[in-house]
């Protein structure tokens, strides 16, 4: 036996097995398949965002980073049944009741264990908080990212590894699966190799880098959106396990996917820029189509509720794409590291009519759209810290956060369809075991992050997903460090 544990995959969820598995004693291999210099998995692309519960944001300030804005801060409590709730609301029921029971359970003690290993925390004022009577105020029931974002996430991570004696071998692709024998064989440097454990973690993501696997379960159309994220996740490791005998789980129709920079590459995410081509103050403005037509309620919710599902209206739209518009009241509450990025697909105009023929929206249709949103806003207070009921009566309705399109400068940012993280994928237990058809464990196999299926269908809450790879990456190193 090479290895007591084998983890395939090196982002948040692969990291926190090995770290899971290290502290029982385990001797740990860590394969990622993609070289160090482009490794850490979809983890690297993100904010960094966890979401977690607690009933007093006091219980959870020793692991924020100080700031001086915290006094002036307005947290409010995400208990449980707030998380639970969510969670049923934003997947329509459709989220599997014993993996959501595990993910809120342990949400919070997973964070606090995270930052035992060296991961650092802050409040998120860029991106959750509006400044409101003096105060920041907190809403959607995520707040809390690690600092550095998603590539602070994986540096921390990554150093907290090497320091337990985790051995990480970069530019290695799994694959085979051995389950008999419980052995892994990868490719690196034009070699074949083949190493045996006592059991084996999958950590190695869904498959929404691969056009061929995004048209065959999510639709045709598919082939077409942008990858957010690391062009590594092709699913490869998926199909491995399924082969294998493991069961599938969950919504493999559809994923995560927002509203993304039109001008970014598709095949894969900016490591530099990382999730600054998110376009997500949607909710200040409106989103229209080539045509110059509103298709989706801005203001039916929170961000952090509605972004993930929106990116699929986009690529529903003529070319899959998108214009959201904003005019100088407006311009100045979008997220900065987001709308203030270079380069950008953007147009600015002194009015509406140029602004269309910069961005290519028919014209016409534009200037009706406006002037129906404009003339049917209700006389309600402004407040975009909280769903302040401010509405426009039109057809799709804007039910929160309705403002006049009508002061210039014109303000367009062109978008595409950007997928982030599949939905589908293998079916866990509580000790984030992989069960077979028969609903019975595969001895000595685990699985973790987007490879675990059910918990989210169609939308889900944001912050949940990094948070879902470490409660089950830490489940699942703990029971491959004892099998």
């Amino acid at each position: 036996m090479d290895f007591d544990v084998v983890v395939v995959g090196g982002g948040n969820a692969g990291f926190s097995a090995a770290h899971s598995a290290v502290e029982r004693g385990a001797r740990v291999l860590l394969l990622e398949k993609a070289p160090e210099p482009e490794a850490g998995g979809n983890s690297f692309y993100t904010a960094g965002a966890f979401r977690f519960t607690f009933d007093d944001i006091d219980e959870v300030a020793d692991l924020l980073e100080p700031d001086e804005r915290h006094a002036d801060s307005v947290v409010p409590a995400y208990p449980p049944s707030a998380f639970h709730a969510d969670m049923d609301r934003v997947t329509a029921g459709r989220c599997d009741p014993v993996l959501t029971e595990v993910l809120v359970s342990r949400s919070t003690d997973t964070v606090r264990w995270l930052a035992g290993k060296g991961l650092t925390w802050r409040l998120m004022y860029e991106r959750q908080a509006y400044l409101s009577g003096g105060k920041w105020v907190f809403s959607g029931g995520l707040y809390v990212g690690t600092v550095d974002g998603g590539k602070g996430l994986i540096a921390q991570h990554t150093a907290a590894a090497r320091q337990e004696g985790v051995e990480i071998r970069y530019g290695a692709e799994v694959t085979a699966l051995h389950l008999d024998d419980r052995a892994v064989t990868y490719r690196a440097g034009g070699s074949e190799h083949r190493v045996s454990a006592r059991a084996i973690v999958l950590a190695a993501g869904g498959f929404e880098a691969s056009a061929e696997r995004r048209a065959r379960h999510l639709g045709p159309e598919w082939a077409a959106a942008y990858v957010r994220g690391t062009p590594t996740n092709t699913g490869d490791v998926l199909d491995l396990a399924l082969a294998a005998g493991a069961a599938p789980h969950g919504d493999w129709t559809t994923c995560h996917s927002t509203a993304w920079d039109a001008d970014a590459d598709p095949d894969g995410g900016n490591r530099e820029l990382t999730n600054q081509l998110t376009r997500q103050s949607y909710p200040i403005g409106i989103v229209v189509n080539r045509a110059g037509e509103r298709f989706v309620d801005e203001g039916a919710d929170f961000r952090n509720y509605t972004y993930a599902k929106y990116g699929r209206e986009i690529l529903r739209q003529p070319g899959g794409r998108a214009f959201q518009l904003f005019d100088a009241t407006t311009r100045p509450l979008l997220r900065a590291e987001e709308y203030d990025s270079h380069p950008i697909a953007a147009a600015q105009a002194d009015t509406l009519p140029e602004l269309a023929e910069a961005l290519g929206i028919d014209a016409d249709r534009l200037a009706r759209t406006a002037r129906e949103f404009n003339e049917s806003i209700v006389d309600a207070e402004f407040d975009p810290a909280v769903k302040d009921g401010r509405a426009a009566h039109v057809e799709p309705p804007k039910s929160n956060w309705a403002l006049a399109l009508d002061t210039p400068p014109y303000f367009g940012f062109a978008v595409g369809c950007g997928i982030t993280f599949t939905f589908g994928g293998l079916h866990v237990d509580a000790d984030a075991r992989v069960l077979d058809a028969s609903g019975s464990p595969i001895a000595g196999l685990f699985a973790c992050g987007e490879m675990v299926g059910g918990l989210f269908s169609g939308n889900y809450p944001g912050g949940s997903g990094l948070t879902s790879g470490a409660v089950f990456g830490r489940l699942a190193g703990a029971g491959a460090a004892t099998a």
